[in-house]
């Protein structure tokens, strides 16, 4: 066990021949707490509220109030929209001295695309933006063709050559998409043991292959974990059990091993979002640290 993990253990009192799977439930949430108060690499955020969904507009003041309450646990922020009150995040965030991977969506809609673009830039340009990622899954989605989202990956970096300029996805497909990894500056890859079925106890090592694969493919080029998680409710997955447990296990393991590794990670989620019921099912409204109510779950 790693000089970090033995000490977050000693200082939530838990024995370190007992790590993780004999420790009590208020060990557990003792470590968890001592890792989320000693500071994350990344959040993936959240703004909507209950009852919101992706169309809707943000305000400013709920983008600040939910930002000021992820500012003492990590110090970047990804975001994942460039219009519709998305915008406001890293300026927000900006302004109260955090980090910012911001992100285009992108999808079959070239209007909308075309916003999008143009907000990414003019974010940047702004001084906003300390990482530019155009496009989120565009390729699984099967939403644009390889052509299509690289000429959109072109622009971007042309427009903003002074800023690293990746694309998200899951980790596979830059092993898949040669000519979009090469495009990138660096790979910002889609980790989640739990969507492939893996059982907890065998997801850390399954996010380490999962990396390793992004990284070949990379050749060199540094590797962003763009999103990982576990969902605290919901349904099985073959072997992947959502539980508060098992979330709470998956959260401390991944940060451990960042923290060893010096390995970038931005966990997924920072919120609770009822809206995704629809298109994950009920697994998909339990993926945050905190709850749609803003409450810490664990």
């Amino acid at each position: 066990m790693s000089y970090r993990a033995e000490r977050y253990l000693s200082l939530a009192g838990v024995k370190p021949e007992n790590y993780l799977s004999e420790v009590s439930g208020a060990e557990i949430k003792d470590l968890f707490l001592e890792i989320l108060n000693n500071g994350v690499y990344g959040f993936c955020f959240s703004a909507y509220e209950e009852g919101q969904k992706p169309g809707d507009i943000l305000s400013e003041e709920q983008v600040s109030r939910r930002l000021q309450m992820l500012k003492p646990h990590t110090q970047w922020i990804r975001s994942f929209s460039c219009t519709e009150g998305n915008e406001l995040i890293p300026r927000i965030a900006k302004s109260m001295g955090m980090k910012t991977l911001v992100g285009a969506w992108l999808g079959k809609d070239p209007e909308l695309n075309e916003q999008e673009v143009l907000g990414l830039i003019a974010l940047a340009k702004e001084g906003l933006v300390d990482i530019a990622a155009v496009g989120n899954e565009v390729l699984y989605r099967k939403d644009l063709s390889e052509e299509a989202l690289l000429e959109h990956i072109q622009r971007v970096k042309a427009a903003i050559p002074e800023i690293q300029v990746g694309y998200v996805d899951a980790y596979y497909e830059f092993s898949q998409h040669p000519k979009i990894t090469a495009a990138c500056d660096l790979i910002l890859a889609n980790c989640y043991p739990y969507w492939e079925g893996c059982p907890i106890e065998d997801s850390l090592e399954y996010l380490k292959k999962m990396y390793r694969q992004a990284a070949q493919a990379g050749n060199g080029k540094k590797v962003l974990i763009s999103e990982t998680g576990w969902p605290s409710r919901g349904e099985n997955l073959k072997g992947a059990v959502p539980s508060e447990r098992h979330a709470l296990e998956y959260f401390i393991n991944t940060q451990m091993w960042a923290l060893d590794e010096d390995i970038a990670l931005f966990y997924f989620s920072s919120f609770d979002e009822s809206w995704k019921v629809g298109a994950e099912g009920e697994v998909g409204a339990y993926w945050g640290i905190w709850d749609k109510h803003e409450k810490l779950k664990f």
